[in-house]
């Protein structure tokens, strides 16, 4: 399988230079073609469109400058949002026309992994022109960490504070796949995870709980920035301690999502790891109709219930588990002992059964009828093989 590893580069202020100039032209054209096509321009695929990168740079002779396999991601990085859309448009969904990036947005640029150079602890990216014509040198950024052995292509990005990472995709070797059990798991907000297994033990997985600390420090940020004229030295200073503190909130948040997912993936003896197929907005919704606004922020902000889903998807994949989803409507409400089901608001932590009187933490109940709604999808086991013979003489004694 494919993996990603990301690793911070460090980079002298020309190369940055260059960097922030390559990406502002390649997102300058993207912008361009996408704004063409609102206009009504039809789109006749990726290389069909290649053909008007002269035309482009006759218009603006500046993309010389930039290194021609980087522009030539451009269109088909638009190819790929443009199927996208016919694909929506196809199957009846909210199409979502590709959009304009915004000018404080970096532009990933991808190189292949064959025009690139890696010495010892030095990363060279080319850029374009020749000659007379090259406006700016090579890039050589230091690593600091080790690339993997073999790599296909690298992604340079840039997060919100400035700094450049370069993702290098490797293939990596899975791992063979065993039959030790099942394991299902109820995502909530009070824990990520609660699961149970087979035999009946229950696993509780909590996951980061500095939330409530960052955000009041936020807010106090935030606040006392709004009071600060625009573009003041005062005004940029928060701005810069707001997006450091953001960024720590955000990395510890990441931190725990990996080690939930490696401790359930890698640790738990489990073959089979079944999650109920949660989305954020029904957490945020009232009967699936009204819009409660007090749980948005710790919903979309700070669950991260898709991103812990992804995670186990890829690391269930690579440490040879099965990992499959299953509905889990009414799984909350349903009596994991008798399936009476009764109403269970989201203030309720304990599930109080009013037919067989069961007393049970309401994830864990949950958790409870995921497993058995999962074992009961599978079939009946019947063992080893048997004969049509066997079972025609066993009918004759009857």
């Amino acid at each position: 399988m494919l993996l990603c590893k990301k690793i911070r580069l460090e980079v002298s202020e020309q190369d940055a230079a260059t960097l922030e100039f390559m990406q502002g032209k390649c997102r300058g054209l993207y912008n361009w073609q996408v704004m063409r096509l609102r206009t009504g321009e039809k789109w006749l695929g990726v290389y069909e469109a290649k053909k008007t990168l002269q035309a482009s740079k006759q218009y603006d002779p500046e993309l010389e400058y930039v290194y021609s396999k980087l522009l030539h991601e451009v269109y088909y990085r638009l190819d790929g949002a443009m199927q996208a859309f016919f694909r929506r448009l196809a199957n009846g969904e909210t199409p979502g026309f590709p959009r304009v990036r915004p000018r404080h947005s970096f532009f990933t640029l991808c190189y292949p992994a064959m025009y690139i150079k890696v010495e010892g602890d030095k990363f060279i990216l080319p850029t374009g022109g020749k000659g007379k014509h090259k406006r700016f040198p090579n890039i050589v950024a230091r690593l600091t960490e080790e690339v993997p052995p073999t790599f296909r292509e690298v992604a340079i990005s840039r997060d919100a504070r400035g700094n450049y990472y370069a993702s290098f995709v490797s293939e990596q070797p899975e791992q063979p796949s065993t039959d030790t059990g099942v394991i299902a798991f109820d995502l909530g907000i009070k824990t990520l995870a609660t699961g149970v297994n087979e035999q009946g033990r229950v696993y509780t997985i909590g996951g980061f709980k500095g939330a409530r600390w960052y955000n009041k420090q936020l807010d106090k940020l935030r606040s006392k920035r709004d009071r600060c004229k625009k573009k003041s030295r005062r005004y940029i200073h928060l701005s810069k301690v707001y997006k450091r503190v953001s960024e720590k909130k955000r990395n510890k948040q990441q931190d725990s999502l990996h080690k939930a997912s490696h401790l359930i993936a890698h640790k738990l003896v489990a073959s089979t790891v079944v999650v109920g197929d949660l989305s954020q907005r029904q957490m945020v919704t009232k009967q699936h109709i009204e819009r409660n606004k007090h749980l948005n922020r710790s919903v979309f902000n700070e669950w991260g219930c898709y991103s812990f889903v992804q995670m186990l998807v890829y690391k269930c994949l690579l440490y040879g588990k099965d990992f499959q989803t299953i509905s889990e409507c009414d799984t909350s409400k349903m009596c994991s002992g008798c399936g009476h089901k009764q109403a269970m608001p989201l203030y309720k932590r304990t599930y109080r059964c009013g037919n067989c009187g069961l007393v049970m933490d309401r994830d864990e109940n949950s958790a409870h009828n995921i497993l058995m709604r999962f074992l009961a999808r599978r079939g009946p086991y019947t063992g080893g093989p048997v004969r049509c013979a066997d079972v025609f003489t066993a009918t004759e004694y009857i």
